[in-house]
């Protein structure tokens, strides 16, 4: 998990969902990319509560795709999957995933996605930015899943939709597969995020 100036409460929401998996053979690594909102440290204050469970690591600013691949280099389990500061698992997720993957090496998965409007559906395809897309047709980052080796090979990117570009380069190495499990909650109604900031601008040029 990558945070960066997400409110406590939401990233401990978080946190809960991946601790209350009923698959718990798990170490859950937060990355804080240089957070300048948490002056009580209660991030790492939560993460000493369940430090049996929890790894909690800080450096400056150096976006998502870093800061997750710093988290990669950390990882000692068979298998990684991703998780935004903002959103949260069902339960079964990562029992989910595990039974999906036995026959590649990589998978997305479509989510549960929390919207206000109809339209935050949507957001800028990776290939014309100018044009919006269903977010179920779209690769998401914190839903992949795979085998530690993938991420060792290949990194992330700082780059809009890192994600997608990911998924494919790493198709040209590895198995992957798109998978509809839907055990993955994506909080599209959040104005502050990195996706809701481009849709802005991309419609403030066009007007």
């Amino acid at each position: 998990m990558s945070v960066y100036n997400t409110d406590f409460e939401v990233v401990k929401r978080a946190i809960d969902s991946v601790l209350h998996q009923d698959y718990q053979d798990f170490e859950l690594i937060i990355v804080d990319d240089g957070s300048d909102n948490d002056s009580t440290n209660a991030i790492l204050r939560y993460a000493q509560e369940h430090q049996d469970r929890l790894s909690y690591l800080r450096h400056k600013n150096r976006g998502q795709s870093n800061s997750i691949n710093q988290g990669v280099r950390l990882c000692a389990g068979q298998f990684i999957a991703m998780i935004d500061a903002d959103d949260e698992y069902k339960p079964n997720h990562l029992s989910a995933c595990l039974r999906e993957i036995q026959s590649v090496d990589l998978i997305a998965s479509t989510t549960e996605t929390i919207v206000d409007r109809e339209e935050d559906y949507y957001v800028p395809d990776m290939h014309d930015q100018s044009k919006l897309i269903h977010v179920d047709d779209c690769v998401l980052f914190a839903t992949l899943f795979g085998r530690k080796e993938v991420f060792e090979r290949l990194q992330f990117q700082n780059i809009y939709a890192a994600d997608a570009h990911y998924f494919a380069a790493v198709s040209e190495h590895f198995r992957v597969k798109k998978v509809d499990l839907k055990t993955y909650i994506y909080y599209r109604n959040n104005p502050n995020s990195a996706c809701s900031g481009l849709k802005s601008r991309l419609f403030a040029e066009s007007e």
